[in-house]
């Protein structure tokens, strides 16, 4: 009888007596799409509720005047600019959706998993009042309700947590970029 031994079974052998290659991460589009989901459900339901609540009112003070809730209907993009070009900015942000949705499938980083599907819900979130608030699609404004500092975008525009989500999400990747972590799951300076 003979005997085999079951020892370092673990990692395959190779002709050439090398390391066989290490497993690459595995793919991370259902945490990009839930982050994204989550986010936008954040997004439509505090929009929902400010039109609700905030239409034709004051602005709400909150921490002692570090934080004011209005409602602020939007026509252009960030920070007011490019007021009547709605049009152009859904088509880009239509284009936007989609080249992330495209990538999706090349993700391999939870980081950049999480950064991505930000910016992809920031990019839905203020998509989806373009298409369908007034005054019609492709040209409807966007529900803004943050203040911050002071009322009425005395200190800063006026935003939403779509928009917050663009930046944070940007933020991430910025910080993953420069730390060497790339989208495939590899650290750049590693070996």
């Amino acid at each position: 009888m003979v005997r085999v031994s079951t020892e370092n079974r673990s990692q395959p052998e190779t002709s050439s007596g090398e390391e066989p290659a290490p497993q690459a991460p595995k793919r991370r589009v259902g945490l990009l799409a839930a982050v994204a989901l989550a986010a936008v459900a954040l997004d439509i339901l505090t929009k929902v509720l400010v039109v609700s609540n905030l239409e034709g009112r004051e602005p709400v003070k909150l921490l002692g005047g570090l934080v004011y809730l209005q409602l602020v209907r939007n026509p252009g993009a960030a920070f007011s600019m490019a007021t009547g070009m709605t049009w152009v900015l859904a088509l880009v942000a239509i284009a936007v959706v989609g080249t992330l949705i495209w990538f999706a499938g090349r993700l391999r980083s939870a980081g950049w998993a999480v950064g991505l599907g930000l910016v992809l819900a920031g990019a839905l979130g203020n998509l989806i009042d373009r298409l369908f608030r007034a005054p019609g699609p492709l040209r409807g404004h966007v529900v803004d309700f943050i203040s911050v500092f002071a009322p009425n975008a005395e200190a800063f525009p006026v935003f939403n947590v779509a928009d917050s989500c663009i930046c944070v999400g940007g933020a991430l990747i910025v910080l993953l970029s420069v730390l060497g972590r790339d989208y495939d799951g590899t650290v750049r300076g590693r070996k």
